[in-house]
């Protein structure tokens, strides 16, 4: 059974029809050499896909699931890694590392109990897909010798929305469901889920859930965990389903064992979503200030005021540079305000009023308000409107710099405020040494993507010249220098990134031992033949 994945690349982000033409490649290699000071080499072709001779399958399904799987070079590729810089780079050199033996493609739960029901009693790995952008290594079938095979199970068939309930605002989705498919369902209706990963084009409901992602709000429903309401999981010990309500008291929430269980535990079929009425009304701004720490106590500020800004995220100077919303002078907040049903102008004012104590100035231009417009955004553009653009094109713009040999990866964490000063320094201290060490030449740029009463979520940019055929490498030596120092100085290994297999070893570090143990328990219950994601959040069991 051939999935329909219209233009996707197989190696790189996104379709390949929206990928960076030669020119395009070519002018940002010349905008990055003269960032960082360092001439890249000539751009390589990616592996033709063609070409791969990934080992064979050791597994066949059975009669009555033939029609589901698939084992074909291109289906297995595509399914044997996320979307993270080392992913990519190993598949653009045709480092098929851990394919998988089988894609299976359900078409509706019934599909994927069956799928478990194999696998369990024949002790092959299954590694729940949705839109395979992972950038952690959770989709990755890196599960070791001790099973019979590996089956990369592709939710995306089960991508209906299934009912919308306009009295209570909710939907109730499968977990294939893309982003834009799901907000094209409640447009009609009036309704939104207003959830934005960088994912959103290509990931899918039951990844946001698995993942805890996060989404576009710099305040209040930052995570995906805020809109669920319930969930119908698949573990291969049988379906449970979570009951509808809008908050309980009845010990532990059953939902929050499986909000970024990440497959682990069980395979989400289905959930319940919380909505919001369409935004109409928006405001923002974009504030200059003379350096990251000005700025940062401006979002503090912001943050501690209960304004609560949909968007309140700080660039530094060179975040700014590189994505476009500024010139490279100036650390730069944006603010922005939205509502259904009344005009937000007054909240912006306010907040200016707390930006400008800070040091903050906004040059004519530089803020907006009113109504939307026909294309669902107020009118005239801003730096805002460029950091926008640029953050939902950059993963093709990272695609487009591996080519010729550069790094371009990110990371991130989250810290209470009064730790931020201390870990900021830190980690960019730990990374502008380390890209120095490794690379030779680079730079570190840093942003503030969600900021909270008690603390605030930094984000940070690294761009270095590699070495084709060891950028990889280098990047794993960089990545483990400033995971170090984010954990050492009370940072979380993500905020909104999820585990997968390459934070396992922070992860461990972070969380308690008697949690780990009890998860462990949760696990063999539900998954006593361990085949579910094997290596993630857990050691793999044997």
């Amino acid at each position: 059974m051939a999935l329909d994945t219209e233009r996707l690349s197989w190696w790189g982000w996104g379709r390949s029809d929206a990928a960076l033409g030669a020119d395009e490649t070519a002018a940002l290699a010349t905008a990055l050499a003269a960032i960082t000071g360092a001439e890249p080499p000539a751009p390589r072709r990616p592996a033709d896909l063609n070409s791969l001779h990934l080992p064979p399958p050791r597994v066949s399904p059975p009669r009555a699931l033939a029609p589901l799987c698939r084992d074909d070079v291109a289906g297995r590729a595509a399914h044997a890694q996320g979307k993270s810089f080392r992913d990519v780079v190993r598949a653009f050199e045709g480092r098929i590392e851990h394919p998988p033996d089988l894609v299976a493609t359900p078409r509706d739960e019934a599909d994927v109990a069956a799928v478990l029901d194999w696998c369990s009693g024949a002790r092959i790995a299954v590694i729940p897909y949705g839109g395979g952008t992972s950038v952690v290594g959770g989709v990755e079938p890196r599960v070791g010798e001790g099973f019979a095979g590996c089956v990369s199970l592709d939710l995306r068939g089960l991508g209906r929305v299934l009912e919308v309930d306009s009295i209570s605002r909710a939907v109730r989705v499968q977990a294939g469901v893309l982003g834009p498919a799901l907000e094209a369902a409640l447009r009609p209706h009036g309704l939104t889920l207003r959830h934005y990963p960088q994912s959103f084009e290509h990931s899918t409901v039951g990844g946001w859930i698995a993942t805890r992602s996060g989404g576009h709000f710099a305040t209040l429903r930052t995570h995906i965990d805020d809109c669920v309401e319930s969930l119908r999981v698949l573990p291969p010990q049988g379906p449970l389903e979570t009951r509808r309500l809008p908050a309980s008291g009845a010990g532990p929430s059953p939902d929050r064992l499986f909000i970024g269980s990440e497959g682990a535990l069980g395979v989400i079929t289905e959930a319940w979503l919380r909505v919001l009425p369409r935004p109409r009304y928006r405001a923002s701004a974009s504030v200059r200030f003379a350096d990251f720490d000005r700025g940062s106590a401006a979002a503090r500020a912001l943050a501690q005021s209960g304004l609560y800004p949909a968007n309140c995220r700080l660039l530094d100077a060179t975040e700014a540079l590189l994505s476009g919303a500024g010139d490279g002078t100036a650390a730069l907040l944006l603010v922005a305000f939205e509502a259904a049903d009344r005009d937000v102008e007054p909240q912006l004012a306010a907040a200016l009023r707390l930006c400008s104590d800070a040091g903050g100035t906004w040059p004519t231009g530089a803020r907006r308000s009113g109504p939307e417009d026909a294309e669902g955004e107020a009118p005239a553009r801003d730096g805002a409107a460029a950091w926008r653009s640029a953050f939902l094109r950059a993963p093709y713009l990272r695609d487009a710099v591996i080519a010729p040999g550069w790094i371009s990866e990110t990371f991130e964490t989250a810290v209470t405020w009064d730790r931020f000063a201390q870990l900021h320094q830190a980690v960019t201290g730990a990374a502008r040494s380390a890209v120095a060490g490794i690379c030779g030449a680079g730079v570190v740029a840093a942003r503030l993507t969600h900021v909270y009463p008690d603390g605030c979520a930094p984000y940070y940019t690294v761009i270095a010249a590699g070495r084709p055929g060891a950028q990889v490498e280098q990047w794993d030596a960089i990545k483990r220098a400033v995971s170090d120092t984010v954990v050492a100085n009370g940072g979380t290994i993500t905020h909104h990134h999820a585990i997968g297999r390459d934070h396992m070893p922070w992860y461990a570090q972070q969380r308690p031992a008697l949690f780990a143990e009890s998860l462990a328990a949760a696990k063999s219950t539900l998954d006593p033949s361990g085949v579910l994601n094997p290596g993630v959040l857990l050691p793999i069991s044997r």
